[in-house]
């Protein structure tokens, strides 16, 4: 379950704008405010939509208790491998034939 504190530090850490955001999920921008203003956030079928959009940018959602037991639910980046460029090829190996 999206926490509305996961919700607010998922578009935090991604840097979306409220408009961005909106427009990436289809939903209205008042409806992303409403839901990032509640104490409790109980619509499902938004919870979803905003979290596929989260987890599509590598945002990673931890339950209660995941990584340590007295921790509440929280969230992390997924790590992003930089592409390295062209690595060279061993040239004996191309000569071997």
């Amino acid at each position: 379950m999206l926490t509305v504190s996961q919700l607010r530090a998922a578009r935090a850490m991604t840097g979306m704008t409220v408009e961005e955001l909106a427009a990436a999920s289809g939903l209205s921008k008042s409806v992303i405010e409403e839901a990032e203003a509640s104490h409790v956030f109980a619509n499902a079928a938004v919870t979803d939509r905003l979290r596929s959009i989260f987890e599509s940018k590598g945002v990673l959602f931890l339950g209660a208790g995941e990584d340590d037991a007295g921790a509440g639910p929280g969230l992390r980046l997924r790590q992003q491998f930089h592409d390295e460029g062209i690595r060279p090829q061993n040239l004996n190996a191309a000569n071997d034939d």
